[in-house]
């Protein structure tokens, strides 16, 4: 049966977890970070951090897509279109700032740049145009990318490619606890992402750095429930892989979805827009699958140098270490309609997320 999602927001249950997060919080501040903007949306839109005792942070990591699609990857996917290449790519996509210009500033002088909402959709367009070159500009973790991996081993037509940035979330939380300085004492890590890997793939994390990751649901009582799982092991010393939404997280994931990114994919490092190249962080295009890959086939570099717009804190909000009203930008220079830094520009970027809910609590 599934939940009901009423009781998963009930105010007084809420209260009673905040009673519990009081309670079991060590006497220290702690900071608990979590890398996926759902859980940025859950928290700002129902006020959870009104609830949190004294002391205890949550800050949202690199958890949104399209804030960590680097520059060069974004300049490359111009390019494309500018050269007379049909690119599809996710809505938010076409909006975030390369050096440049942006996609959709490319589509506005004549390029053709279009929306979709899947790889298979992009695959539906090059059937439409066999004549012309269509590349799908693929972003996005592992939820994202066994649907670009189905495509890819299904065989799709030969004006068809894919411009691959997909990402891989276990190396960011091994790269965030790498670069110093550190401040994170757990992570919430993300529902939707575990139901595809599986709680085992954080335990070498949470070993290797000594640090708690418990894994949470979207619904607040999820966040709050994860919240406390993660006081009460720091208030233990004990740093253990907790899946606290085992109704749709299991031990070991998703083995078909893992099967298809292990067929069309290989690891290898990637760049990660604000934060720099992390090891084995990214998917490449297997040899066997080259001529799909758009990267290869036609050999288009991005800009040498990653632009960092003056002022804009987007690489601090990323690595954790700012939260968006620390931005002298934040609501002045940059907003939702004119956005300077990509975390303003995705709708499940922190910065975007704190302009529309504000600290509003509405639970």
């Amino acid at each position: 049966m599934s939940p009901d999602p009423f009781r998963l927001r009930d105010p007084l249950r809420a209260r009673a977890f905040a009673d519990l997060l009081a309670r079991h919080a060590p006497p220290r501040p702690v900071r608990i970070v979590h890398v996926c903007g759902t859980h940025e949306i859950t928290i700002a839109q129902h006020g959870l951090r009104e609830l949190l005792p004294d002391g205890v942070e949550v800050l949202e990591g690199p958890g949104c897509p399209v804030c960590v699609t680097s520059t060069r990857d974004l300049d490359r996917a111009v390019k494309l279109a500018e050269s007379g290449a049909i690119v599809c790519t996710f809505g938010d996509m076409t909006r975030v700032p390369g050096t440049r210009r942006t996609l959709a500033e490319a589509r506005a002088e004549g390029a053709d740049v279009r929306v979709v909402l899947s790889a298979a959709d992009a695959v539906t367009i090059a059937r439409e145009h066999p004549d012309r070159p269509v590349v799908f500009f693929a972003v996005g973790f592992e939820t994202t990318a066994p649907g670009t991996a189905a495509v890819l081993l299904e065989g799709p037509p030969a004006n068809f490619s894919v411009l691959c940035t997909h990402k891989l979330i276990p190396p960011a939380l091994s790269a965030l606890m790498s670069t110093p300085p550190v401040h994170i004492d757990a992570f919430l890590a993300p529902g939707h992402v575990s139901t595809v890997i599986g709680a085992r793939a954080y335990a070498g994390v949470a070993e290797r750095f000594h640090v708690p990751i418990v894994i949470g649901g979207f619904e607040p009582l999820d966040v709050l429930y994860a919240l406390w799982l993660a006081l009460r092991e720091l208030r233990e010393g004990r740093a253990e892989v907790v899946n606290a939404y085992p109704r749709a997280v299991t031990a070991d994931g998703n083995r078909r979805a893992q099967e298809l990114l292990a067929r069309a994919f290989e690891p290898c490092d990637a760049v990660w827009r604000g934060i720099g190249t992390m090891p084995a962080s990214g998917l490449r295009i297997r040899e066997d699958l080259a001529r799909w890959d758009a990267e290869r086939r036609f050999a288009i570099e991005g800009e040498p140098e990653e632009e960092r717009p003056p002022g804009c804190r987007c690489p601090d909000v990323l690595m954790a270490r700012a939260v968006p009203a620390d931005c002298p930008l934040f609501r002045t220079a940059c907003t939702p309609l004119s956005p300077v830094g990509p975390c303003m520009v995705g709708a499940e970027g922190a910065c975007h997320v704190w302009y529309r809910y504000g600290g509003r609590p509405k639970l």
